[in-house]
């Protein structure tokens, strides 16, 4: 990559120490490029997704993986796992892998794969890139969906042709751009009700990325360009709790699908068993994972409405602490496998949690007798 340091101005650029040249989206894609195989695991997992949400497809959707993948060795022995599980479970779940490189936050903090790859505050975004897009391709290989959080409005340009699914976060489903990216964006996405709790503005956000929208953005070769997309009619609600507290009961179920349907939105959703609807808690999530499976198996309006359901989950449970001057410094210590993010489940437990949603799922299908 070609550093240049920002030019003088007496107005323009006065707080960029410089600027890094990087690949464009194609020249990335001529190194790492999408073979018959990939596209294959992508268009067919986009079809089942649809389907699902929908209502054609009876399985139960399940986007489980890491909060982020900080270490792509890790993630791929993940990968393998999860793969082995979803081809066990693959008549009652579609599982698609959580495979996130960028991380919104609150304040200051490690902002992903893509931004910082060496976790040491170098923010070499170009390693980055091909880091994220090398992942996707490896685990497209072993025939696994992927899903992701868009968060940079350039960075999908370098990796959503190997994407099944995607969300737009709690912090940013307000966001114009996210709304006016997610229109042109070729798979289903799922925008999360707001940190508060409010569902309004995931509902205007489906309604406007449903539209055709014109706006800034870059062209296969880095160009800067007027993007003019047709409208994305395959959006949809995810359910991740709020300040208020969690929003998967039935009641919660019933009361978003009658607001989906008066705005005209899917009244079929996902809900995200982590977050808010959690406490944050890796523990407690797996509990709230058996709570809904308890609602599909009850049947009903909610059970038909909840169309999938998000884990964070990892090689080890928990989160460890990581922090980037001591990785620059070499003195960091990282245990293998363990989230660096928001706390996840551990294998074992995601392994029965699984298990346990596919029950659910074929009991949902199964009429009582």
């Amino acid at each position: 990559m070609d550093t240049i340091a920002a030019t003088e101005s007496s107005t323009a650029n006065l707080r960029v120490s410089q600027f890094t040249a990087l690949p464009s989206p194609a020249e990335l894609a001529a190194e790492l490029p999408l073979d018959a195989h990939a596209a294959n695991v992508v268009e067919r997992g986009r079809d089942q997704v649809r389907a699902i949400m929908d209502g054609l497809d009876d399985r139960l959707l399940v986007v489980v993986g890491p909060c982020s993948i900080h270490d792509t060795g890790a993630g791929l022995d993940y990968a393998r796992r999860l793969a082995a599980t979803a081809a066990e479970h693959e008549e009652d779940l579609l599982i698609v892998m959580r495979a996130y490189f960028e991380k919104p936050r609150t304040t200051v903090g490690w902002k992903g794969l893509i931004n910082d790859p060496r976790l040491d505050g170098s923010h070499d975004v170009g390693t980055g890139l091909k880091m994220a897009r090398e992942f996707l391709l490896n685990v497209a290989a072993l025939g696994l969906p992927t899903g992701t959080e868009f968060l940079e409005p350039i960075s999908p340009q370098y990796t959503a042709d190997l994407i099944t699914w995607g969300a737009i976060g709690a912090r940013t489903t307000e966001s114009q751009i996210h709304r006016q990216l997610s229109s042109g964006l070729s798979m289903p996405i799922g925008f999360k009700n707001g940190t508060d709790g409010d569902l309004q503005v995931a509902l205007d956000a489906c309604q406007a990325a449903s539209a055709a929208q014109s706006f800034l953005g870059i062209d296969g070769d880095g160009r800067a360009s007027l993007v003019s997309t047709a409208g994305n009619q395959d959006t949809h609600l995810i359910l991740r709790g709020g300040r208020k507290g969690p929003n998967y009961g039935a009641g919660d179920i019933a009361q978003a699908t009658g607001q989906a349907v008066q705005a005209g939105i899917n009244p079929r959703m996902i809900v995200d068993a982590s977050h808010a609807n959690s406490g944050k808690s890796h523990h407690r999530q797996a509990e709230v994972a058996l709570e809904i499976g308890a609602q599909l198996e009850a049947g009903g309006a909610s059970a038909h409405a909840i169309a999938g359901i998000m884990l964070e989950s990892f090689l080890v449970g928990g989160a460890q602490k990581l922090d980037v001057a001591e990785v620059a410094a070499g003195e960091a210590e990282l245990t293998y496998g363990q989230s660096v993010t928001d706390a996840c489940m551990e294998w074992a437990v995601t392994a029965e949690v699984l298990a346990n949603l596919a029950h659910s799922s074929r009991a949902r299908r199964t009429p009582a007798v």
